[in-house]
């Protein structure tokens, strides 16, 4: 059976299910014939948006509620086959700024998630949103899975804890679970109100509304993107696979490109905006790691994943979406005059 196969007329489930990633695996699912449950706290500032679910709010069902609650993730998690658990806190910065709660909800809310498929549903497969970050800065390039992991910032930390929760979950308990080290995913229903949760979305957001793009430095550290499509098929193919059941992976981009050209190209891609190289900010530079690209060739391995789609073609589609609908992504204070 194919990995898309497998979905149809199968109960799953989406913690973080109205944010960035967890709503486009959501639309993917819903259209495989899916039985969709999907579980957000839609906590300001963290990417959760209602909107995200247009077009398939009646055929998905959504359960506004916080995954640290044991007891809700107990009665939630009873009759699903595959959880997606992308609930998290992402951004680098507010975890520094807010170390206790970046804690909470990377570690605490992982344990009360695995305690109720241990305890209510063992049979589960369960799929983790990991992060490059574990990694720290790299020793060498592409990062493989091979890499020491030593995080530079406490989201880093608490997301390597959230990772090993589910491993240790998956040899000790047999709860069958496996972990995705994703790089820089971007693409439509992502947070853009601000630039907590990484730049490419806010990069877009500045280039669409046509202002300046503000580049650290010479802009010449590499990154690789992955478009939100390929990241979700990553997802599909790792909840579908027992080949990848007790291990990690890498979901890398098909090549890196630096800060600079991408900016370039955004523009280029958008018709509107400008560019400025700036120094650094401190709390920033403190705990950047230069240049990252992942090398995904685990995972292709496993499940035969590759990313598809262009990083023009990523940007075009991206550009296009916040043109259509980006006052649904502002807060009402931001989202400048109405259309006359």
């Amino acid at each position: 059976m194919d990995h898309e196969a497998f979905y149809r007329g199968r109960p799953v489930m989406i913690t973080g299910g109205a944010g960035f990633i967890g709503s486009n695996l959501a639309h993917r699912l819903v259209a495989l014939g899916a039985d969709v449950l999907l579980v957000d706290s839609l906590i300001p500032d963290y990417g959760g948006n209602l909107y995200n679910l247009k077009g398939i709010e009646d055929r998905a069902r959504m359960n506004i509620a916080d995954v640290r609650q044991e007891s809700t993730m107990s009665y939630l998690v009873r009759h699903v086959d595959v959880l997606f658990n992308l609930a998290g806190q992402v951004s680098h910065i507010d975890s520094m700024r807010d170390p206790y709660t970046d804690l909470e909800i990377n570690c605490r809310s992982q344990l009360s998630i695995l305690e109720a498929c241990r305890r209510n549903n063992p049979g589960i497969k369960v799929v983790f949103a990991g992060t490059r970050q574990v990694y720290g800065k790299p020793e060498f390039l592409p990062v493989t899975e091979q890499h020491l992991v030593r995080p530079t910032d406490v989201n880093g930390i608490n997301k390597v804890a959230g990772e090993y929760y589910h491993l240790v979950y998956n040899n000790v308990f047999g709860v069958r679970a496996c972990s995705l080290r994703l790089t820089n995913i971007y693409g439509p229903r992502q947070l853009v109100k601000h630039n907590r949760q990484g730049f490419i979305g806010w990069f877009i957001r500045l280039a669409v509304e046509g202002r300046e793009l503000h580049i650290y430095g010479d802009g010449s550290q590499l990154r690789d993107f992955v478009f939100v499509d390929d990241a979700a098929d990553a997802f599909l193919r790792a909840g579908a696979s027992d080949a990848c059941n007790g291990e990690v992976f890498n979901v890398g981009g098909a090549e890196p490109v630096s800060h600079r050209d991408l900016v370039h190209l955004l523009l280029e891609v958008a018709g509107t905006g400008s560019v400025r190289y700036v120094e650094w900010p401190e709390e920033k530079k403190a705990i950047d790691i230069g240049s990252f690209y992942a090398d995904s060739a685990k995972l292709t391995a496993a499940t035969g994943w590759q990313p598809r789609v262009t990083l023009r073609e990523g940007l075009a589609r991206t550009v296009a979406y916040y043109r259509e609908h980006l006052a649904h992504y502002l807060d009402p204070l931001d989202a400048g005059p109405p259309a006359s």
